[in-house]
């Protein structure tokens, strides 16, 4: 007998709804053209082999204001759809003793009982969400500068430079981590993840659904 609304298909677990997956990917692309773009404008041999550098600024500069966007709609739209994204974003704001000593050491610990998310995750999801709106307003400083002293421009562009650069390390070992697991990738590409991969990686997730419904 199924226990879990998720574990509905033999032998899986649902890991994300269509809503979230929508908010994954959206988010992704945004983050690919505005990262590409970033680069095609701060180094001049890419630059030069781009060309069209006010096109490619507005691209970024566009792009840039749309990465909230995603997430406004994802929020409002999962209350009415009743997503499970409510639920997920208080998972990656929840720490325990097991992520903890996760971060001690990563992967060896074979005590570590983990939940949904590894605090890896949850990193990468705090980074973004003070991230993005950061990025957002030392972006329209330096686009829209006349009302500015020259001090907050300076100020703007240094940190965005910098946190642009955090988002880059994240985001490309997001990628590589994400490569390098199917199991995960195959989560995130269709929702479902094997029964087996969520009892070895995620144990109190996995607890979760053998409760019943």
């Amino acid at each position: 007998m199924v226990t879990s609304r998720s574990a509905d298909r033999a032998g899986s677990l649902r890991r994300f709804d269509g809503l979230e997956r929508a908010l994954h990917w959206a988010n992704a692309v945004l983050f690919v053209v505005v990262l590409t773009s970033a680069a095609a404008l701060y180094f001049g041999p890419l630059s030069a082999v781009v060309g069209r550098r006010e096109l490619v600024r507005a691209i970024h500069v566009y792009s840039g204001l749309a990465l909230p966007l995603p997430f406004v709609a994802a929020f409002v739209l999962g209350r009415r759809w009743h997503s499970q994204l409510g639920d997920d974003v208080r998972r990656l704001n929840r720490w325990i003793d097991d992520d903890r000593r996760w971060l001690r050491s990563p992967g060896r610990d074979r005590r570590v009982r983990l939940g949904k998310f590894h605090p890896g995750q949850k990193i990468n999801a705090a980074y973004l969400a003070g991230g993005v709106p950061v990025m957002v307003l030392t972006g329209s400083i330096m686009k829209w500068f006349e009302p500015f002293p020259l001090s907050w421009r300076t100020g703007a562009t240094f940190v965005h430079d910098w946190v642009a650069l955090g988002f880059f390390v994240l985001v490309t070992g997001h990628v590589l981590k994400a490569v390098a697991d199917r199991d995960a990738m195959h989560g995130i590409l269709t929702g479902w993840v094997d029964e087996g991969w969520a009892t070895a990686r995620h144990p109190r997730w996995r607890e979760e659904h053998r409760k019943p419904v």
